[in-house]
């Protein structure tokens, strides 16, 4: 047997550096913050077998501070190609036991560069973020290799899918890139995102916080909104990407996969019947009607603990992923404001941009009045749900479960907003106002006048309700298409997406709308 050549043992002892990051005491520190390393997280990521690293022996230009002589192979980001369930992605890694993670030149341009290969294949795109953010050694050209990700981010939006798991410290500029993605998941207690850290904070403004406490996970999934889902640990949120993925098409012109669950499609669940209580004032829970309506146990919720009063989330139906939006009558009767508004345009247009069916579930009793709400711009939030509903053409199918009061019924997928197939539960309401308000407006002088005005009052708000608040006068004057039995709802709405898949919509030619943001 031949002496094996040089040149082939060099490449092999390269190859072991490479995959060595930072070297054995670097990766042990890692792993004794119960972290994984970049290899160790693609590894969970993509399929066993499939990931094949692209420039793994790219270093870092030499310091010219003279501060630090480490140029690692990889330069602190692993980049590279693999299958998940079968499907072709793009991925990079940031590797935190390497110079923290931190973005140099290099770093960025590797990103860049599987960024690019991603969007000409019409692939989707997965980061995993655990940096300290840019290299300060590196000056400006640290700050270029930002600018030139986030530009893609924004360049490739509503092309490829793109998400962010962030796995550790995000902070400073490089909070951005995930912002601007279609999908944040966040680990609890490990990962944090923000552009002024505690000890900026602490310096201007007096404000004592930590790291925690200022951009968490559960501050960014329940106060900020920025995060979209949480888990309670990496291999939990690498599972929950690959989850999320399978709602989403390889890229723009695709069609989101179907995953049959054997849940029969003319399923009917007389529960629903009984759902919506007689009494309007007294709540129920929408998140029980959307449990039961689609494929058992795939309702999958986004920014959960964000805007409670609404729900947004992917599910399946009959196999089909779709959209999932309603408001919550449970949480401030359903109300809308300002955060709802702008988490709901945000799901709509990420399920337009990427042919994923929308269907909307509707109870709410309109905008929520107040002056702080006015003056922080709830007519520019509301807007945006206008907005996002009016410019999207992917197949919409709305149901009024209740409430369908004013602009907050006319903005949310009402059949005047396109929306292709819209029906109504028995218990809908449908009319500019609830029957308190419209009597006081309407009947003000005749309720005065009366010899009894509180008998009159009971009397004109029982005439209102006969006449206006039911699904018929709406549907007499084909506003909506049918009053159906709660039960038959899953039934109705698997057949309308069947009828509606190969729905197409010319758009004028234009080089974007202008949304109210």
């Amino acid at each position: 047997m031949s002496e094996l050549d040089p040149r082939i043992v060099e490449l092999r002892q390269r190859r072991a550096k490479a995959v060595q990051g930072g070297g054995e005491d670097r990766i042990a520190k890692q792993h004794a913050k119960g972290k994984l390393t970049a290899r160790e997280r693609l590894d969970l990521l993509v399929d066993p077998g499939t990931f094949h690293e692209l420039e793994p022996f790219v270093m870092a230009p030499r310091d010219e501070l003279g501060l630090s002589d480490e140029r690692l192979p990889g330069d602190g980001v692993v980049i590279g190609f693999g299958q998940i369930d079968g499907r072709t992605v793009y991925v990079y890694a940031q590797d935190f036991t390497v110079m923290g993670g931190a973005l140099g030149e290099m770093h960025g341009r590797k990103i860049c560069q599987v960024m690019d290969m991603a969007a000409a294949c019409g692939a989707p795109i997965i980061g995993m973020i655990d940096s300290g953010g840019a290299r300060i050694q590196e000056g400006v050209r640290g700050l270029g290799g930002y600018a030139e990700v986030f530009r893609r981010n924004a360049q490739y939006s509503g092309v490829i899918p793109q998400i962010s798991i962030i796995l550790g410290p995000c902070a400073g500029g490089a909070a951005y890139s995930p912002a601007v993605t279609d999908v944040v998941i966040m680990v609890e207690k490990q990962s944090y995102m923000f552009l002024t850290g505690p000890n900026v904070i602490k310096s201007v403004t007096g404000e004592v916080i930590d790291s925690e406490g200022l951009g968490g996970a559960r501050v960014h999934l329940g106060i900020s909104g920025t995060a979209h889902l949480i888990a309670q640990n990496e291999q939990d949120a690498i599972a929950l990407s690959r989850r999320v993925l399978n709602h989403f098409p390889s890229n723009n012109v695709d069609n989101p996969p179907v995953l049959p669950q054997g849940d029969d499609p003319c399923r009917m669940d007389a529960e629903l019947n009984s759902l919506v209580p007689i009494d309007p004032a007294e709540p129920y829970r929408m998140r029980d009607a959307i449990d039961r309506i689609v494929d058992q146990g795939t309702f999958l919720p986004f920014q959960d603990e964000f805007a409670r009063n609404a729900i947004t989330g992917f599910a399946r139906l009959d196999g089909l992923s779709v959209g999932i939006v309603s408001q919550e009558p449970y949480v401030m009767a359903g109300v809308l404001d300002i955060d709802s508004a702008d988490k709901i345009a945000r799901f709509v247009r990420t399920c337009d941009a990427f042919n994923i069916p929308i269907i909307t579930f509707i109870d709410s009793p309109g905008f929520l009045p107040g002056v702080d709400q006015e003056h922080r711009g709830v007519i520019r939030h509301g807007a945006k749900v206008l907005y996002a509903y009016a410019e999207s053409t992917v197949p919409k199918v709305s149901i009024v479960t209740r409430k369908a009061y004013g602009g907050a019924y006319v903005v949310m997928s009402s059949k005047y907003m396109g929306t292709d197939v819209t029906y109504a539960w028995p218990s809908a309401e449908i009319a500019v106002m609830g029957a308190d308000g419209a009597v006081n407006i309407l009947y003000r002088k005749q309720i005065a006048d009366a010899s009894d005005p509180e008998a009159e009052r009971k009397q004109v708000t029982k005439q209102y309700r006969e006449q206006f608040l039911n699904p018929y006068a709406a549907a007499e004057q084909g506003y909506i298409d049918e009053v159906i039995e709660p039960a038959e709802t899953r039934m109705r709405v698997i057949a309308s997406l069947h009828a509606l898949r190969d729905k197409h919509v010319q758009i004028a030619p234009k080089k974007h709308g202008n949304i109210p943001l």
